[in-house]
């Protein structure tokens, strides 16, 4: 890797936003994330960006282009099913060969895979530059609300369980960031590839995704694409 110390990372951060403890949740994380890496890592939710219009395909498209411009992801892959928007978004970032983290915290079986394989569809997994962080959410809470004396409360415990999820987190972070990339610019093989992850969604996509250009050569810097 050659990029400076210093560098900021955009992460975007994908899994369902459809109630309170989802988005609430989301917020928490990302917030700790941000500031336990120093502001290294800086995520970007979904559920916070500003939408100009209420028509399904402008969100898909703004959620879209912000993937193809960010640097690493994050997928939750919680529940029994997977959240479909987040399996999309998922398969769009390998694709263009983003690196990035899944986390389940779900403690549920799920999935079509044998007992030592991932707890969700089998079409979802074995892809490169891709970590997993698994842990059993019910027991990590269970473990810091039990650890704590009788004049802290629930917002101790919050504390003491995010910094432990989002330190994990980065390590994992870490660890995909130094994968070596798949993708070169040698040739126009990455220009040529953001072009058409740009264009096959169709729908208007393409007209509002930022310079692509400028996008590589960001990511090249930061040694992310070579």
């Amino acid at each position: 890797m050659n990029a400076e110390i210093n560098t900021e990372y955009t992460i975007y951060f994908a899994g369902a936003l459809f109630d309170h403890k989802e988005l609430i949740g989301n917020a928490i994380l990302a917030s700790y994330i941000n500031t336990l890496s120093k502001e290294k890592y800086r995520c970007i939710l979904p559920q916070d960006l500003e939408q100009s219009t209420g028509r399904s395909v402008d969100i898909r498209n703004q959620d879209l282009s912000c993937l193809l411009a960010c640097d690493l992801a994050i997928f939750n892959f919680d529940g029994t099913e997977l959240d479909s928007g987040t399996v999309v978004e998922f398969l769009y970032a390998k694709t263009l060969d983003i690196p990035a983290v899944i986390i389940r915290s779900d403690f549920r079986g799920s999935g079509d895979q044998n007992r030592e394989g991932d707890q969700w569809n089998l079409m979802a997994s074995f892809y490169p530059r891709t970590r997993k962080l698994e842990f059993n959410a019910m027991e990590w809470y269970q473990r810091e609300i039990n650890s704590l004396s009788n004049d802290q409360g629930i917002l101790d415990t919050v504390d003491r369980l995010y910094r432990k999820i989002s330190n994990s987190v980065i390590t994992e972070l870490d660890i995909v960031m130094q994968t070596p990339p798949l993708l070169s610019t040698d040739q126009g093989q990455a220009f040529s590839l953001y072009q058409w992850a740009s264009v096959f969604p169709g729908s208007g996509l393409k007209e509002i995704i930022p310079n692509i250009d400028d996008i590589i050569i960001s990511k090249k810097n930061k040694g992310l694409i070579d």
